[in-house]
Order: structure tokens, then sequence, then C-alpha cells
């Protein structure tokens, strides 16, 4: 058995960054640029009203107040998108709306609230000017957010919202990434049965594709169904060479003792075996390696292979720890790694056989510390015990055990606003 930092190398020894490709902005979201953006164009590209209100020459409003209002003639309108042609000179101003382009003349703005307008009659020509004005007050100059020829998006950015959306404030209709990775998921086993399906004596539903998929998906991958192959090298090798177009297959099940288990025999006629088993609980039987496929041009190239055993929990976690780095490393990221924090455990957790333990958890922030409790039975087919958990506590190797107050590492699954 290797150790999970072992095996973790093994997986991203054989995955690289994938090539580049250019997509509409909107489907971007979480991938990575490959080349340096910059701006073309100021932003904004004049001087703007940043609020409802006058347009004036601060000059012209020396001494105002509430009491002692400096009256001043409204000489027009500007709403936003229109260039005015209109000079603010002594003694007058223009009304503006957000965004509006800056009249000639005009240094300042005073927003609605500090002018007499809603005490004046519909159609006066006359604005009283109830504050003292500053030259620049409420004005966003040309360029103040992004100046022409600036570098505005590094390569290696990460695309979030906001990158997005600058993006689009720079007129990109389309940006250059790294490609999402095509990620096709295989089930294994005789006793499976199709969701949607009749569930007959003996049979369970399929339920690690459709983890695995969505793991596959909120990570940045495109996740394929192949559906399940029966417990016979001929029905594994021919649902296997449907996926040959993938960056990455996945199977569960059929990796542990049993006379039924093959993939990993599989593995070996059909490419290669790099590791099986894994000094971690749940999720030993871990089998990696290669199957012979062929590129987008049909030429030829082993495909990573990550066979997850097939309890739903071992291969939910050992998809985290293994394929999730391995689909990060393939879209261009940097950082592979889950938040890990310390906390304090309420209830003790066992390691009976000098493993690396996962348990499940339910982390908790109280009194400006974390805690964590398992989510009660820990088998490896308890579902549930992972929807219920946001992190997994990790029990040492060298450790049968850790006692309730502990302070221990808890690698978090799900990192929500609370914390």
């Amino acid at each position: 058995m290797i150790t999970v930092e072992q095996a973790l190398a093994k997986v991203l020894s054989y995955v690289n960054v994938l090539e580049a490709e250019t997509r509409p902005i909107l489907d971007t979201l979480g991938q990575v640029l490959v080349e340096d953006i910059r701006s073309a164009v100021d932003i904004p590209p004049w001087d703007n009203s940043a609020m409802d209100g006058y347009a004036l020459r601060a000059a012209d409003t020396t001494g105002a107040g509430a009491g002692s209002p400096r009256v001043l003639r409204v000489i027009g309108t500007v709403p936003a998108g229109v260039f005015p042609d209109l000079e603010v000179k002594p003694g007058t101003a223009i009304r503006i709306m957000t965004g509006a382009p800056m009249p000639r003349g005009a240094d300042a703005v005073v927003r609605f609230e500090n002018t007499d307008e809603e005490r004046r009659p519909a159609g006066s020509n006359e604005i009283g000017i109830l504050c003292e004005a500053s030259p620049g007050q409420n004005i966003r100059r040309a360029g103040e957010d992004i100046a022409r020829g600036a570098l505005v998006l590094k390569r290696g950015t990460v695309l979030r919202p906001a990158e997005v959306g600058v993006l689009a404030s720079l007129g990109y209709p389309t940006a250059n990434v790294i490609r999402r990775p095509l990620v096709a998921m295989l089930a294994t086993g005789d006793e499976l049965v199709e969701i949607g399906q009749p569930l007959t004596p003996g049979k369970i539903y399929n339920s690690n594709s459709y983890g695995i998929a969505a793991e596959v998906a909120r990570y940045g991958g495109i996740p394929r169904v192949l559906g399940i192959a029966q417990d016979r090298e001929t029905s594994l090798i021919s649902s296997l060479r449907r996926g040959l177009e993938a960056d990455m297959l996945i199977t569960s099940g059929g990796v542990s003792m049993g006379d039924y288990d093959i993939v990993k025999d599989v593995l070996a006629k059909e490419g290669e075996i790099t590791f099986w088993t894994v000094r971690m609980k749940p999720g030993k039987p871990l089998a990696f390696g290669t199957i012979k496929g062929t590129d987008r041009q049909g030429k030829p190239r082993n495909i990573p292979h990550l066979g997850l055993p097939g309890n739903p929990v071992s291969a939910m976690i050992t998809f985290e720890l293994f394929a999730r780095p391995a689909i990060l490393k393939m879209l261009g990221k940097q950082d592979f790694t889950k938040p890990t924090i310390t906390a304090v455990l309420e209830s003790p957790v066992e390691n009976s056989d000098g493993r690396r333990v996962y348990a499940r958890a339910i982390v908790e922030k109280r009194d400006g510390q974390y805690v964590a409790r398992t989510t009660g039975p820990q088998g490896s087919g308890i579902l549930t015990s992972m929807a219920m958990a946001n992190g997994l506590v990790i029990v040492p190797e060298d450790r049968s055990r850790l006692n309730a107050g502990e302070a221990v590492q808890v690698m978090m699954l799900d990192w929500s606003e609370q914390f």
C-alpha cells in the first residue's frame, strides 16, 4: 500500500494542462485565461456623473446652505447615454442623471437631496442649491477604473463573475481559456440498476455515476455518464471504449479482492496499472493507471483511468482526494487543496488498522472556535453521512484514536459564509 501523498503525486504526474479554446465569456466561469487582457479604451470613457443631481460650477455654490440657498438657472437635462452639447456657465446648472457625461464648464454635481427641487413647481427653470460643492464632487473621471493600454487581467487568472463582468466592460464577447476536461464515468456491477428503472430483488440503483458526475461538474469538468458495465471483461472493455475520447476515465466498483472485481485486470490488459490500494479509510481499494485511447485528432494516447471503490462514500472521498486535483490541474489551476482547519472534536474517532481515516463530520463555529462532530455511523456504504457532512476529520496513520476534546485537523468539503 502507498500513502495518500504518494498516490496523489502519481495521479498528478499522469495529467497535464489542457489546450486552449475560445468561449463566449458567459461560458468561461471558473476557467483559466491563457492570455493577458489589456484595455483598448478608458473606463469610464469620459467624465460622468456619479449621482442623479445638478451639474454646476462649484464656485457658484460658495456659502450655500439650508437657510441660504444659491439659486441657479437650469438650462437643460442630460440623461445617461446622451452626450451634452450645452455648456455650464456662471449662474447656470444642468439637471443630470447617474452615468451621463459631464457637460462642458461643470466641475461638480450636487445630488437632488441637497437642492430644493421638491419644493419648486413643475417646469421651474431655477434650482436652489442647499450645500457648498467642491470641484470634482460626485464625478467619475475618465479612466479612473481602467486606463487605455492597462494590463487588466493576467494570463493564469481564474475567471469569477467579477472578471467576466470586466471582460464585458472591455467589449470582449469571448475569451481564450484552458478548456474544460471531459471526464467519463462508468459504474460496474451486476447488482446495479439504472435510475428510473424498477428495483428488483438483489439490485440497487446506480448512485455513484451521478454523485461523481456532479463532483466533476462542480469542479469545472464536463461529465459524461457511460452507464453500467456488468462484471464481465467483455462488458467492461466495450463500455470503457465508449469513453476513449475523454480526458479522464473514472470507474466505480470492481477494484477489491472479490471474484468479480475485474477492473484492475482490465486496466492491466488495456493499458497499464500504476498502483492499487492506498493506506486510507475509506478508499483503500483504489486502482490507477492508463487506458489506450486516441486524442481529438485520432492519434494514439494513454488516458488516465481512476478506478474508484464501489461503496459510495469511498467513491466520493477518493474522488475528492485524487480526481478533483487532477481535474483542477487539467484546467490550469495552481491550488489543488481544500481549506483545512483546526477544530475541537466533540466525539471520538477510532482508527483500528493503521490507515489514515477520513471521518465524515459536521463542523460549526461556536464562541470563536470550530467544533466538529461525526455524522454518526461511518460505514462506507452510508451515503447520507456524506450528505450531512461539510468536512472530513483526519485521523493520522499513527493514531489509533482521536478523543473528544482534542484539537484535530478537518478538511472542509464545503466552505460557507458562516466560516
